[in-house]
C-alpha cells in the first residue's frame, strides 16, 4: 500500500524539542593608530562570532517560525535523485505539527511525540524523528538517506507509515504515524494489569491475527526489498485500531544494508535472548533468523509480554540452546501455536519455515484457535522484566 501524502494546513514550521567568552582586554601602550586598528580588528572579530552564533540560533528557531532557509539542506548531502525521491514527501505549508513532547533519544537526534494538524482542523497522532541541532555533514547524510530509506519500504499496510519529511530546510525530521495503542509489548503489559479497553477480548485467536500480520510485514521487507529486519520483538511492533499491527524499529534493517563491523557492533545491542543461534555466534543475520525471533514474539504475545527464557541468566542461554532446550510450552497456547513456536526454533535456519509458509500456517490453524481471554495475574515490574530479558548491561 503506496503512502502518499495528505492535503493538510501550511506551515513547515516545527516546535522545538529538546533532549533533555571574551577574557579581560589587554592594555597595550602603543602608537594611537595602532591602538585604534587593534581595536577594529578585535570589534570585527567579535562581532562575527555573535552574527555566527545567531545563525546557530536561528536554526532552533526554525522549530517555530520555519521561514529562514539554511546552508545545510538536502542540497548539501543528497544527490539530486534522492531529491527528486523525496520531493513527495516533503511535508507541504499547509501541515502543522503542534505539542511536541520529548519522548525519548534516538540515533540521529531527539524522538518527539505530537500532534499533526491537518487543513480541517483535525489532528492525528504522529512520531516525529529529528536530526539533532548542529549537524555535521556525514550525520546529514545518514539522516537523508534514513528518511529515504523510510520512503522506499514504508508502503504495507503492516509496516510503520511514513506521513512527511522535511530535508530542504532544518531542522530536518521524519514524521511517521504514532498508531494506538502504539508500541506492542507495552499493550500486552496493560492486558495484564486490567488497563485496557475492557470489550476487548485479547485471546489465542488474537495472537493467531497479530502474528499474521507481522509475518506478513517481514515477508514484504524480505520479498520486496530484501531487508532482514534484525530486532522482530514486541517491543517493535505498533498494535493499532482492531489489533491491527506494523513492523516498526526498522534500524537495524536500514544498517543492516552495510556489512562491515559497524553493523557487526550493532547486532550486538540486539537483546541475545530474541537472537538465533547463528547470529549469536557468527553474525550471520539472514531472513531465517527473523523466523526464530518470530517464534520468541509468538511467546511473547501469548503470555502477555513476559520475558523469554524467563529463568535464565543470558549467557546460559545459547549452551542450552545447544543442547536442544527449547522454551516449555506456555499456559493458553494450544498445541498448533506451540509447534509453530518449535518450528520457528530448529537450531539450523534451513529447516525453519519462511514467513510466506508461516502465514499460511496462522491461517490454516486459527479455527483451532482458542477464543477465551489470555489471563495472566501477575503485574509487570519493569526492573524485573529488564534483568529477566537481558536488557541491563
Amino acid at each position: 500500500m503506496s503512502v502518499t501524502p495528505h492535503g493538510c494546513s501550511n506551515d513547515t514550521s516545527l516546535p522545538m524539542c529538546y533532549e533533555g567568552s571574551s577574557g579581560p582586554l589587554a592594555i597595550i601602550i602603543i602608537p594611537c593608530l595602532l591602538a585604534l586598528s587593534t581595536v577594529l580588528v578585535v570589534a570585527l572579530i567579535f562581532y562575527s562570532l555573535h552574527k555566527n552564533k545567531q545563525r546557530g540560533q536561528s536554526t532552533s528557531a526554525q522549530f517555530t517560525n520555519g521561514q529562514q532557509i539554511v546552508s545545510l539542506t538536502a542540497a548539501s548531502v543528497s544527490t539530486p535523485k534522492v531529491q527528486a525521491a523525496l520531493y513527495p514527501w516533503e511535508i507541504p505549508e499547509e501541515c502543522v505539527v503542534e505539542g511536541l513532547e520529548f519522548w525519548q533519544t534516538g540515533r540521529h537526534g531527539p524522538v518527539c511525540k505530537g500532534l499533526l494538524k491537518k487543513r480541517d482542523g483535525s489532528f492525528s497522532a504522529v512520531v516525529v524523528k529529528t536530526l539533532r541541532e548542529g549537524p555535521n555533514q556525514p550525520e546529514a547524510k545518514e539522516f537523508v538517506e534514513w528518511v529515504l530509506f523510510h520512503a522506499t519500504v514504508c508502503k504495507h499496510e503492516n509496516v510503520v507509515r511514513m506521513l512527511y519529511c522535511q530535508t530542504k530546510r532544518v531542522p530536518m525530521y521524519l514524521v511517521l504515524d504514532a498508531y494506538s495503542p502504539g508500541n506492542l509489548l507495552y499493550f500486552l503489559w496493560t492486558l495484564r494489569n486490567n488497563t485496557a479497553d475492557l470489550s476487548l477480548n485479547f485471546s489465542e485467536r488474537s495472537v493467531f491475527l497479530v502474528a499474521k500480520q507481522v509475518a506478513a510485514g517481514l515477508d514484504y521487507l524480505m520479498s520486496e526489498h530484501r531487508l532482514v529486519h534484525g530486532d522482530v520483538a514486541a517491543r517493535n511492533i505498533l498494535i493499532g485500531p482492531g489489533l491491527s499491527a506494523r513492523v516498526s524499529g526498522l534500524g537495524v534493517a536500514f544498517r543492516g544494508r552495510r556489512m562491515d563491523s559497524a553493523i557487526r557492533q550493532r547486532a550486538a545491542e540486539v537483546p541475545l535472548k530474541w537472537q538465533a543461534p547463528e547470529r549469536i555466534m557468527m553474525q550471520l543475520s539472514i531472513d531465517r533468523s527473523d523466523v526464530w525471533s518470530f517464534g520468541i514474539l509468538l511467546y511473547e504475545l501469548i503470555t502477555l509480554g513476559s520475558p523469554p527464557y524467563p529463568d535464565m541468566e543470558t549467557p546460559s542461554v545459547l549452551p542450552k540452546l545447544q543442547g536442544s532446550y527449547r522454551m516449555k510450552r506456555p499456559d493458553n497456547c494450544g498445541g498448533p501455536l506451540y509447534d509453530l513456536m518449535k518450528y520457528c526454533w530448529m537450531w539450523s535456519f534451513k529447516d525453519r519455515p519462511a514467513f510466506s509458509a508461516i502465514i499460511k500456517l496462522l491461517e490454516s490453524s486459527l479455527h483451532l484457535a482458542s477464543t477465551e481471554a489470555i489471563c495472566v495475574p501477575e503485574n509487570i515490574d519493569i526492573l524485573e522484566y529488564n534483568r529477566k530479558a537481558g536488557l541491563l548491561s
